[in-house]
C-alpha cells in the first residue's frame, strides 16, 4: 500500500499545482534575465554620460601663484 493514497481528483490537483509552480518559476527566470539586461544597459549609458561630461568640461585652470 502506498504511503499516501491519491484519488484521481487529487492527482489532477497535484498536477495543477505543479504546472502553476512551473509557470511562476518560468516567470521569475524571465524577469531575472530582463533585469540583468536592463542593469547592463544602465551601466553602459552611465559610462557614456560620464565620458561625455568629462569631455565637455574644460580642464581646471592653473593657479598663477608661485610655488613655495
Amino acid at each position: 500500500m502506498p504511503l499516501l493514497a491519491l484519488s484521481t481528483g487529487d492527482k489532477y490537483v497535484a498536477a495543477a499545482y505543479l504546472v502553476f509552480l512551473f509557470l511562476v518559476l518560468s516567470y521569475l527566470a524571465i524577469m531575472a534575465v530582463k533585469l540583468a539586461r536592463i542593469e547592463r544597459e544602465v551601466v553602459e549609458i552611465s559610462e557614456i554620460v560620464e565620458r561625455r561630461s568629462a569631455a565637455a568640461e574644460p580642464p581646471p585652470a592653473r593657479s598663477k601663484e608661485p610655488v613655495r
